[in-house]
């Protein structure tokens, strides 16, 4: 924690910081999350994908993204129960970034077991550990955050390493309670987890952003990719 002021002294200061809530006890996806759900129409007349988002603290710019692709986007608030998601019959489920400590998310985390395991999914950053936390992982504060664009990842299958940008105070452990769930990306600073996938369902997740702008874009190709694997869900 830090903090910086052009008024206060360094004393006024550091006893303003010593009274702050730690940022690992306050629930920010509350604070960001939409109030009530909204549509993001495509941007073709007719869309071909129906796509329901839990938005942990979305950015317009992944919406953009599934809707020149042409899905439209029912975002919805991140406690939104997973029955009232599924009563409306997406045809995938995204779990969005957000800040803070998933750890706080428990309630979150359940409803995301449930969606997740009905629909072809994709999660980008917290919905990356949104997954793993539902399938029995868990997180861990990472000593230095993964800030800026020019971190390597490695795909563990193709061997291809991509260049991405990321922002996150947090990182997934390299152990999960289901054997179904794996890690496909690693990190190459550090081996951190930094993609899952599921075995048998259709269901996978990045940690960091592929919709992030200007770039870099080795990544942006994800997104069209869980929209393929709607298609052969319904194959």
């Amino acid at each position: 924690m830090g903090a910086l002021s052009s008024e206060l002294s360094p004393d006024e200061l550091s006893n303003r910081l010593s009274q702050a809530e730690r940022y690992d006890c306050v629930d920010y996806v509350r604070q960001v999350t939409t109030s009530e759900p909204y549509l993001w129409e495509a941007d073709t007349p007719e869309p071909g994908y129906h796509i329901a988002l839990l938005d942990c603290g979305v950015k317009f710019n992944i919406l953009r993204n599934l809707a020149s692709l042409g899905a439209e986007v029912m975002v919805w608030p991140a406690s939104t129960p997973a029955e009232t998601i599924l009563a409306t019959n997406p045809d995938g489920i995204f779990l969005s970034p957000g800040p803070g400590d998933p750890a706080l998310l428990g309630d979150i985390i359940a409803n995301v077991k449930e969606l997740i395991t009905k629909k072809p999914t994709m999660g980008i950053c917290l919905g990356n550990q949104l997954i793993g936390c539902a399938f029995g992982g868990h997180t861990f504060k990472l000593p230095f955050g993964h800030r800026g664009s020019n971190h390597p990842v490695k795909d563990l299958e193709t061997g291809r390493v991509i260049i991405t940008s990321q922002n996150h105070g947090y990182a997934l452990a390299n152990h999960f309670e289901d054997d179904n769930i794996e890690v496909w990306q690693i990190n190459l600073n550090d081996g951190t987890v930094e993609g899952l996938r599921h075995k048998a369902l259709p269901i996978f997740s990045i940690q960091y952003h592929p919709e992030a702008s200007p770039g870099p874009t080795d990544s942006r190709g994800y997104i069209a990719q869980f929209l393929r694997m709607i298609d052969e869900n319904r194959a």
